[in-house]
């Protein structure tokens, strides 16, 4: 038992005690400070996530009971103009989702290039000096990167398409820089999944032959798809939630339209350019923004769930 003495008897044949063993637990003071710590960070965020809730949906429910508001017609209807009565988000919805499509068309190719060439390519030097290099653009503000797709890129986009065709305010533009705004995060995560897949398949594709882009192609892309995806939609849910770029390059008109040559108001930017104004508390106005984005918020939520899906699903485990 750990309260007994201990009898000992040394070469000479003295008998000694030695005191009991003690092996109950230690407290650690450190260890239980910083697992509280942690505890209440965890805690924290789920109460923040559940007063956003909270909000968002006691507002929205303030919008949904005035009797100009028809629930059919908020999901059915093409106008949105709540000066005259009009509530149909799908003006606002077509041009989000149409931006994020652009972005997701620019980002997965040259982010998943890129974590392609930093995990089967680079050397230590080079990964370690490119991949912060290209964290930096997650850390540009993004009204810097709205006003470069005002100035920059809509300007070469208007001379390659021509003036008539490309307005000033397009979702072309906005989708573009969105585009480049979320490549690191595609980079990042894809690059992390590609480098988890154990050495031995590539030490294998080697054995059987393959070239160092054939392993990476057929071998090495394919066993970290499940993260490549999740990758993907994470960056899909960023763009969905965007500002600053669409509200100052996609324009403020929320039209129906599935030319990106034309204006469209995304949702984040309808909500940027409406509380900007003079409202009143209670008003319509006011309470149709907690409506938008409680849509905004349910999107945003499928697209983490399924990220989480398709993980769990289709991840690799490797003994």
């Amino acid at each position: 038992m750990a309260d007994q003495a201990r009898v000992a008897t040394d070469p000479g044949g003295t008998v000694t005690t030695r005191p009991p063993l003690d092996l109950r637990r230690r407290p650690r003071i450190g260890e239980a400070i910083i697992q509280f710590i942690l505890f209440a960070c965890g805690l924290t965020s789920i109460f923040v996530t559940l007063g956003i809730v909270y909000v968002l949906g006691k507002e929205s429910l303030l919008f949904f009971r005035d009797p100009t508001v028809s629930l059919v017609d908020f999901f059915t209807t093409t106008i949105w103009q709540p000066s005259i009565g009009k509530f149909g988000i799908l003006p606002l919805v077509n041009a989000t989702l149409m931006t994020s499509l652009i972005a997701m068309l620019v980002a997965i190719p040259l982010g998943l290039g890129a974590a392609i060439y930093l995990a089967e390519y680079a050397s230590e030097r080079a990964r370690g000096i490119l991949k912060p290099i290209l964290e930096l653009l997650a850390g540009v503000p993004t009204v810097v990167y709205g006003y470069f797709a005002l100035t920059f890129v809509t300007p070469i986009l208007r001379s390659v398409f021509g003036q008539d065709t490309v307005e000033i305010y397009n979702d072309l533009s906005a989708g573009i820089v969105v585009g480049i705004l979320i490549i690191p995060i595609v980079a990042t995560l894809s690059e992390d999944a590609l480098s988890a897949v154990p050495t031995a398949l590539r030490q294998a594709a080697f054995g059987l032959g393959a070239t160092k882009f054939e392993t990476a192609v057929h071998v090495v892309v394919p066993s970290a798809l499940s993260g490549i995806v999740a990758a993907g939609i994470i960056a899909m849910s960023r763009a969905v939630g965007e500002t600053m770029v669409v509200a100052l390059a996609a324009g403020a008109s929320p039209n129906f339209t599935f030319n990106p040559f034309k204006p469209a108001e995304t949702m984040t930017g309808h909500i940027a350019r409406i509380s900007g104004g003079d409202l009143s508390y209670g008003t319509i106005d006011y309470t149709s923004i907690f409506a938008i984005g409680l849509i905004l918020f349910v999107i945003t939520m499928v697209l983490n769930i399924l990220s989480r899906w398709v993980v769990q699903r289709f991840r690799e485990v490797y003994e």
